[in-house]
């Protein structure tokens, strides 16, 4: 089997493991960042929800804030900031105050979704009387002008921003984010770790619609994927039972903690609930090394994408450090 060579990167939520604390869990966030920056990962996001007791990652900027301080050379970003949860003006001030202290690594992926349910978005929501989630286009386009040079500014400025050129990243999980990452010549990430539905027609619409830009000549496509590998066949299926659990939680509507792995899940789950999770679930690595590199492999001929970022929710932190490990060593030809 030929060797793959794809630059890979980290997606973390914070979920809050079974019988940890939230302190735990950001204890937990900064030991992987720095396990894959060891690794030589290209990136390591963090995402944005609210309202839940199981993840952290409500306060993405001091948490990226947190791990940069906490790493030496790892790029480190949002995946994402969701856009109608907060003013353009902010987001540069505080990404261009942390391109200052920390340059050259940091990344902003942006997301028109709240990242939330319906009354806590209310409670978030930026603006009461205008659609925060319809100005997305714009707002990407303020944001990029406040960390643009001098000569494009208008009279409100991001100063601390100004010619930072901090990197935006169009995330998405519909063919609407694959049309705006195309017309505005951005580099795009799609999110098949939860949405896999309309991957493969996002993707073509990107490629084929690209623009080059003056931030991007070519095409840059990133898919985030769950990826649970381990040393065994066997053990990886066992693993694969807490992302499972996990995204029971989400069909559900519920927040429990990150859950041990189980050996059957049919006693948790309806035959209707086990559809969901298995559709929500679709674009994952799963297995021992040879057959993720397979999977991998597979993917990389039908897609051809440029990066894949991996997250992986597997209960026992080593374990969850040897996934990362693993997919790094199929990409070097380990």
């Amino acid at each position: 089997m030929a060797n793959i060579h794809i630059p890979v990167s980290a997606l973390d939520l914070g979920p809050v493991r079974e019988g940890e604390t939230m302190q735990d869990a950001i204890d937990s966030m900064i030991n992987l960042a720095q396990t894959v920056e060891k690794l030589d990962y290209e990136r390591f996001w963090i995402a944005e929800h609210h309202n839940t007791s199981s993840l952290i990652s409500s306060a993405t900027t001091m948490l990226i804030k947190h791990v940069l301080d906490n790493t030496e050379r790892l790029k480190v970003g949002a995946g994402g900031v969701m856009l109608p949860n907060h003013s353009p003006l902010v987001v540069a001030e505080q990404f261009g105050t942390m391109a200052q202290i920390y340059p050259n690594r940091l990344d902003l992926g942006l997301g028109r979704a709240p990242g939330t349910d319906m009354y806590t978005a209310q409670a978030l929501r930026r603006a009461q009387e205008t659609d925060s989630v319809h100005s997305f286009p714009s707002d990407i386009k303020e944001l990029l002008r406040y960390f643009g040079p001098e000569d494009i500014q208008g009279h409100v400025k991001a100063n601390i921003a100004i010619d930072t050129n901090v990197p935006i990243y169009v995330l998405g999980s519909s063919p609407n984010s694959a049309y705006l990452a195309a017309e505005l010549g951005l580099p795009y990430a799609f999110a098949a770790h939860f949405a896999p539905r309309y991957m493969e027609e996002a993707i073509d619409i990107y490629k084929r619609e690209f623009k080059p830009s003056s931030y991007l000549k070519s095409p840059y496509m990133i898919v985030c994927m769950n990826v649970i590998a381990t040393d065994d066949d066997i053990d990886a299926q066992k693993e694969f039972t807490t992302t499972q659990q996990f995204f029971l939680n989400v069909v559900r509507g519920t927040s429990d903690t990150l859950q041990p792995p189980i050996d059957n899940m049919d006693a948790l789950w309806s035959p209707q609930e086990q559809a969901a999770v298995a559709a929500t679930t679709d674009v994952t690595l799963l297995g021992n090394k040879t057959a993720v590199k397979e999977q991998l492999t597979n993917f990389q001929k039908r897609f051809d994408v440029d990066e894949i970022m991996a997250v992986s929710y597997i209960y026992d932190i080593e374990k969850q450090k040897r996934s990362y490990e693993i997919l790094k060593e199929i990409v070097s030809g380990a």
